[in-house]
């Protein structure tokens, strides 16, 4: 599968406080590169998530959530969500230029191709993955410039 050219996008969700009075809740992101659209009518989309992965288990409790499609000029932020044994979300986020999503609460990068907002609408076990397709509740195309971010063959890479 490495030999099949993949769009970038990370996925990010805001993981509630535990409690009202406890430390606040927690922004959360993840790249990923199996992520399409599944239908127009209704506005849905697909994402496949490792089975037991932060955003997996968040997801399976907060059914909001944002994409962001990134553009070739933001590998950095490819890279930087997915690292193994990589810092705290909260850091990892410090330094990204980003708006909180009005409908989900998540963040969306600034300069982002494109920045969605979902609603879990289906979960489904696949594997070693969950596949969770989620409702478009908003869409938005901040940018136009430049293309987007591609994955092909173990790297990031810019088409053309």
């Amino acid at each position: 599968m490495t030999r099949l050219a993949a769009g970038v996008v990370l996925v990010t969700a805001h993981e509630a406080a535990l409690a009202a009075d406890g430390p606040r809740g927690e922004d959360v992101g993840m790249t990923a590169t199996a992520f399409m659209s599944v239908s127009l009518d209704p506005p849905l989309v697909l994402v496949s998530l490792r089975e037991g992965s932060r955003m997996d288990d968040l997801l399976d409790e907060q059914p909001l959530w944002g994409v962001s499609v990134l553009a070739e000029s933001q590998a950095h932020i490819a890279g930087r969500f997915s690292m193994k044994g990589r810092i705290s979300d909260r850091l990892l986020f410090e330094d990204i230029p980003y708006v909180r999503g009005e409908a989900s609460g998540a963040l969306l990068v600034s300069g982002a191709l494109a920045t969605l907002e979902c609603s879990t609408e289906q979960r489904i076990p696949a594997g070693d993955h969950t596949l969770v397709i989620g409702r478009v509740l908003t869409a938005r195309v901040p940018s136009a410039d430049g293309g987007p971010l591609t994955y092909f063959k173990g790297r990031y890479r810019q088409l053309g």
